[in-house]
Formats: structure tokens, sequence, C-alpha cells
């Protein structure tokens, strides 16, 4: 573990805790390739500290440590081990667990210490009194031992609010013992920003210690109390990527490091870095195997995407009349959404956002409009089946749909066997080239035996089909007719290895609905591919 970068500007701290804290999240399970993985990610973006877990009580952060020196050459960040202060009525020399945080070789280690008076008595059962010693014998040993030290000071916002001369005596007795930072935690997240104003403030007031904030997401704030305390004095913050942790999680650490860059004027990230915040976001979301969601601030990819007709015709003439910055600047992009809401406007911009040019055709606009307000009428939607809009944009520019195979019929078997099992068995009956194509195939349900089937016709036609996969396939029953007799909606996600693209198909049947998507998805799949149409 070594990292190769001069040393980061002291003046301000990003500490990330996903690989600690993050990891607490119900759902998420990390191993000690993903921490290492995450842990690179994280230094690419150029957090100053990454907190890798708590060696000694874990064996998996212990084996991530000791990886991590091996493995890892930090060119940003510098590794921060987590561990508590020593127990009551020993040393911290003789402590087991303070020589396990000495021995991850980690240069960085936060302690966490109790600052809520009731916790000393009822968690810890030993006084107020020894607390403070605990506190204090353990940041001077590992001080005395070359490591850097910041100290978390848990539950003390309830702890002040309940004790507030105990709380900041705990600070005190920490910044004096040599810890570099305070850490001032939310622990239960039931602070607002005001609360965390006047707090902070105080207590930098009061103690002269260099303060940060650790904040927790049970009311919603803690992105905002996390500014609000960097408002009132704190120079440290922790985040934890994309927001995990426990309960309903952590200060997501991107909308507060972009906060802090793009409103605050303030340098926290290496030249560009910011630029890479979405796909780092992402990047993180698939290690951990969760979606990354869709409507997260600055990185969300939804986050600059416009629907009402309304915004688009100002977008058209400047796009910050609707947006609070260029997308650029994290890494995203615009969007705009078509829907039975959209104008002119949103079809000019989408058209443009595609590739697909309109000229100053406004009665094709217009057309286009109609269509899509007529086709939603029906059930499709097209907010989220870009590929399906964009046939249907080509085929109103080009005069006719884009076809690549025409279908004379399918049909999709499923079979009810004696013994509870089930077989699906699809047929398709296709023109592609002038060439009649027949095909059949199983699968585990009758619409991946359909696709199945499509694929086995025309893969000899279009071997470029090859490298298709379903990746996705939600359904939807719109409202209307109740029960079996309901409309429904199919929206189909498909990939080549590239990219993802998503397709929508509307039937009374769900089988019908799930063919029509799936006919855009292969359609579409050859659009990309450079495929010129045959049919």
């Amino acid at each position: 573990m070594t990292t190769k970068a001069t040393a980061p500007d002291d003046s301000f701290h990003v500490f990330d805790t996903t690989l600690r804290d993050g990891a607490q999240r119900e759902g998420i399970n990390l191993t000690v390739a993903d921490k290492l993985t995450i842990a690179r990610h994280l230094d690419t973006f150029g957090v100053g500290y990454i907190e890798g877990g708590w060696p000694g009580a874990n064996p998996r952060d212990t084996e991530f440590f000791a990886r991590a020196q091996q493995e890892i050459t930090f060119e940003n960040a510098q590794l921060v081990a987590f561990g508590a202060t020593r127990r009551a009525g020993g040393s911290a020399a003789d402590d087991p667990q303070v020589k396990a945080l000495l021995t991850s070789g980690a240069p960085v280690i936060t302690l966490v210490a109790k600052a809520h008076d009731r916790h000393v008595e009822l968690a810890l059962r030993t006084t107020l009194a020894e607390n403070l010693e605990m506190v204090r014998d353990t940041v001077s040993h590992l001080r005395e031992q070359g490591r850097r030290v910041f100290v978390d000071c848990e539950h003390f916002f309830d702890g002040y609010r309940a004790n507030a001369e105990y709380a900041k005596s705990v600070v005190r007795t920490a910044y004096e013992a040599g810890a570099e930072v305070v850490i001032l935690c939310d622990t239960n997240g039931g602070m607002l920003p005001a609360q965390v104003q006047a707090v902070v403030s105080t207590v930098v007031a009061d103690t002269g210690a260099r303060l940060g904030i650790h904040a927790q997401d049970d009311t919603g704030c803690a992105v905002a109390n996390t500014l609000a305390a960097v408002d009132a004095g704190a120079t440290h913050v922790q985040c934890t990527a994309n927001g995990y942790g426990e309960r309903v999680g952590n200060a997501n650490l991107f909308p507060v490091v972009a906060a802090l860059e793009l409103k605050y004027g303030m340098k926290v990230l290496p030249e560009g870095a910011l630029a890479e915040m979405t796909r780092i976001s992402h990047a993180i979301a698939e290690v951990v195997n969760l979606t990354p969601s869709t409507h997260q601030p600055y990185v969300g990819v939804s986050a600059f995407a416009h629907k009402a007709g309304l915004h688009a015709s100002a977008i058209k003439v400047d796009p910050d009349l609707y947006q609070h910055i260029d997308p650029e600047l994290v890494g995203n992009t615009m969007r705009m959404l078509v829907s039975d809401m959209a104008g002119r406007a949103s079809i000019e911009l989408k058209g443009k956002e595609l590739g697909v040019d309109l000229g100053d055709d406004r009665a094709l606009v217009g057309r286009v409009v109609e269509r899509v307000k007529e086709r939603e009428l029906q059930g499709y939607t097209y907010e989220a089946a870009d590929a399906s809009f964009e046939l249907l944009l080509r085929g109103e520019v080009e005069g006719r749909a884009r076809r690549y195979f025409r279908t004379e019929s399918w049909r999709a078997i499923v079979e009810d066997r004696p013994d509870g099992t089930h077989a699906n068995e699809a047929t398709v009956k296709l023109w592609a080239k002038g060439e009649r194509l027949v095909a059949t195939a199983e699968g585990n349900g009758p619409v991946n035996a359909l696709d199945r089937a499509l694929r086995v016709a025309l893969e000899r036609i279009y071997p470029q089909l090859a490298k298709l996969e379903l990746v996705d396939y939600k359904v939807r029953i719109l409202e209307g007719r109740t029960g079996t007799e309901s409309t429904t909606r199919v929206l189909i996600t498909t990939g080549d290895g590239t990219g993802d693209w998503a397709t929508v198909g509307v039937a009374e049947n769900v089988i019908a609905a799930s063919w029509q998507a799936l006919e855009d998805a292969y359609t579409y799949g050859l659009l990309r591919a450079g495929v010129e149409p045959t049919e």
C-alpha cells in the first residue's frame, strides 16, 4: 500500500467510509475483491481518505488491509483503519484491538469514542472520567506510534442535547491528546440543518478543535446537515458513495462533493475528477450489485431529464433556464423525455440527441408530436424506450418504417405437464432478404422461447445479432378493463456488450406486447450495428 501523490491539501478533508459504514446497508455484502475494486474507484475519484474497515474485529477487513498494502498504489487517497478506544481499566499499549490497528499498516486511524453520557454508563459500563481517559490514552499511544488519528464522537448530537458540557469535554480531550480532527456524529440521523449548524458553531467556539461531520440520513437531511456543518466551520466531511449505509444511509459523497466544488467554489478534488463522478457512481453500484438510483442528484440518469413541453421550449433557447449546472461538469448528460406532454421543442431536441436530423420541417415535427400523443393514448410510453422512439422518428423522417425482416406469424405454446413442470416452445415464420425463415425454440418461458426462436431464424442472415442479449423485462398492467382483459405494456432492455437500449410493446395479450418489443429490439440492434434495411 503506497501513495504516489504528494500529501493532499490538508485544509479540507473529503473522507469516504463506503467500505465500512456504507457496507452496513441491507443487501450489501462485499468480498475483499469488491472492497479493493471500490477503493481503486474512490482513489481515482480523488477523495482524500478511504476508511477500509475494522481490522482485528473482522477477518475480512484484516485481509483487506493486508492485500491493500501489496496490491494498491494510491494516487490521491490515504487508507484509514477504523477501531475503538481501548477497554476500560486497561492500557492502550496492551489492548489487542489497538494493536490490530497498528498492524494493519494504515497511516491514518479513526477511533470511535462515546460522547453521550448514557452510552458511557450503560453501553461501556464505565465512568465518565474513565471514558475520557480511554480517549486520551488511545489517541496518545497511536500518535506515539507515528499514526495520524481522527476521532469519531459517536452519538454526539444526542449526547450534546443531554449533557452538552460532557460531550464537549470528549472533543477537548481527543484534540488535546493529538487527534487531528474530531468528528461530530449524528449517529441516529435525527438532526436538522439549522440544529447542526448551531451546535457545530458553538463547539468550534468553545473547544477550538478542528471538527468534522458524520451524518446519517434518517430525516432525509444528511447532505444538507453535512453542508450546514461546513457552513459552521467543519473542515472534514464523512460520506459514502451513493449514500449507502445502515438503515436509510449516510451522507451521499457525490452531492456533497458536487456542492462543495460547484456551489461553494471549493477545490476538494484533483483537476478533472468531478467529470468522472457519474461514471464512478455507477461503477460502484455495479460492484455492490445494486441498481443505480435513476433520480439521484447529479449522477442519476434522470438528473437532467426534461419532460414538460414548456421546459423543452426554454431549453432549446438556453439549457441553463431549466438546469442548475451543465451536466457535463459531473459527467452526466441532458436527456429529453418524449411523452404526451411533449411539444415541438421536445421532439426537435430529442431528435438532435439521437442524431436524427429533422431540419426545419415543422410539418414533420408536428406529425411526430401527434403520433406520440396518439400512441401514448393507446398505452405506449417512450420515456423509458428511447430505441422504440428512435425507430418511430426515423420512420417518419424516411417515409416508411425501417425493416430488416417481416413477420408472417408467430406462436408460443405453454405445456402443463402432470409432474408440475412446464414446457415452453415458440415458432416464428419470417421473411428476410427475400427468404422465408421458419424456426422453433424452447425457453424457460414463452417470451424467452420467442426470443430464442427469433434469434435462430435471423442469425444466419444477420450474424450481428449473435451479440444481443435480453437484459431486463418489465410488465405493466394498464388502466382500463379489469383482470385478464386489461391492456399490457412490456418494456424490454437489450444489450450488445457496448450499450443497452429499451423498447416497448402494448397489446391486450402480454405475449403479443412482448413480441412487439422484441421486434423493435432486434431492429434497433441491427440499426446500431450499421446494417442497411432490406425489407
